[in-house]
């Protein structure tokens, strides 16, 4: 026999897990400043879901239009932050019309619909809703980890609101079946005692998968600042060497890669006349007319000052000749404006490909910068092999 008080205590369980949630999303966003719009997100649907389900436990003690509309109208703002916040982990402008319409559109029919007698209509426009939230943010968030990186295993970090989706579509076919009970959660029947237990856990699994997805999200942006230059968001040098080597290791499975070595023409005479301002904008122009060059395999590394080099994975010396005569040609058809001023740029070119009997990238490497020089030596802003 299911006793009132068992429903009564996984509700305040809910509640508490809730409340001490929204506490920890605040301070990530606040303090530890970690994600701060997905985390105050996620707390803000923690907040309401806590608030919804306290109101709902209240009935009879409170003001119905506190524990029913309200408490129904607030369980659905919390279904929406909560699919808002998990796109938001991984895009900084997480599609909001979709959720913000389907919210709107469910608390529209919750304050038009009736709340005496009958309640399956308002649980059901409150379970389809919810259910159709967070399902469509499930989702999304496959993709956008898919998109990411398959190893990490999207599937199963977009589990847990698949499975909530699937809970609340669940309860609200309740509504169908067990007409006049599924409505109140406070009743002890064996489905709302089930429906409870897994919304307890779903509850903490999802809490825990987005602090997850929050600490996969920090730990991305540490490596990306450990392996990116400062000035010029390409790879750094140490970077770079190591995409160099692994590029390398591949040439031995008969996977071949060229190297374009680029250095700024002029750069110290630009740093002496107009200052080391416009020395540091004129190479992040470069960088930035050269970016459209490249493919999503190629390596785009700064090795100090104003040389940089490009590697290209399964490319030939004579595709690197015409990847390296389109980048010469950008940058020179680009001057720098700078103080009412136009600065023409150049940069010389020293493209060479790898070959089997190279020792390591290094050889490689020196070989393209010899190149370069003898580039420069031929009065810059040409392309040598």
């Amino acid at each position: 026999m299911i006793s009132p008080a068992q429903t009564l205590t996984l509700l305040a369980a809910i509640i508490m897990v809730g409340a001490i949630a929204s506490l920890v999303w605040v301070s990530l966003a606040w303090a530890a400043r970690v994600t701060p719009r997905a985390s105050l997100l996620m707390a803000g649907a923690n907040l309401a879901s806590a608030a919804s389900l306290a109101l709902h436990a209240l009935r009879g003690k409170l003001p119905d239009l506190l524990t029913y509309r309200l408490s129904d109208l607030l369980a659905v703002l919390s279904f929406a932050l909560l699919g808002t916040a998990a796109q938001a982990v991984y895009n900084r402008h997480p599609p909001w019309r979709a959720t913000a319409i389907t919210a709107a559109a469910a608390g529209a029919l919750l304050t038009l619909l009736p709340y005496d007698g009958d309640l399956r209509w308002p649980a059901r426009v409150v379970n389809a809703s919810c259910a159709l939230l967070t399902l469509a943010a499930g989702t999304a968030v496959w993709r956008q980890l898919r998109a990411i990186d398959v190893r990490r295993t999207p599937a199963r970090l977009a589990l847990p609101l698949l499975l909530i989706g699937a809970l609340m579509a669940a309860r609200g076919l309740e509504t169908f079946v067990n007409p006049g009970r599924t409505p109140d959660m406070r009743l002890p029947t064996p489905f709302n005692l089930a429906f409870l237990w897994a919304a307890l856990v779903l509850t903490l699994v999802q809490n825990s998968t987005l602090a997850f997805l929050v600490l996969m999200r920090l730990i991305q942006r540490i490596e990306r600042l450990l392996e990116r230059d400062a000035l010029t968001d390409t790879l750094n040098r140490r970077a770079f060497d190591c995409a160099l080597a692994d590029a390398h290791a591949w040439l031995k499975r008969g996977r071949g890669y060229a190297l374009v070595m680029i250095d700024m023409d002029r750069f110290k005479q630009l740093n002496d006349t107009l200052g080391h301002a416009a020395g540091d904008a004129a190479l992040r122009q470069m960088v930035r007319e050269l970016q459209p060059c490249l493919r999503e395999v190629d390596r785009f590394g700064r090795l100090g000052g104003e040389e940089f080099c490009v590697l290209l994975p399964d490319t030939d010396i004579a595709g690197a000749a015409l990847v390296a005569e389109r980048m010469r040609a950008l940058v020179e058809a680009a001057p720098l404006r700078w103080l009412e001023q136009d600065w023409p740029l150049s940069a010389s070119f020293g493209i060479t490909e790898a070959e089997r009997g190279d020792a390591d990238g290094g050889t490689v490497m020196a070989r393209a910068d010899a190149a370069m020089y003898r580039a420069k030596g031929q009065g810059r802003n040409v392309v040598q092999p």
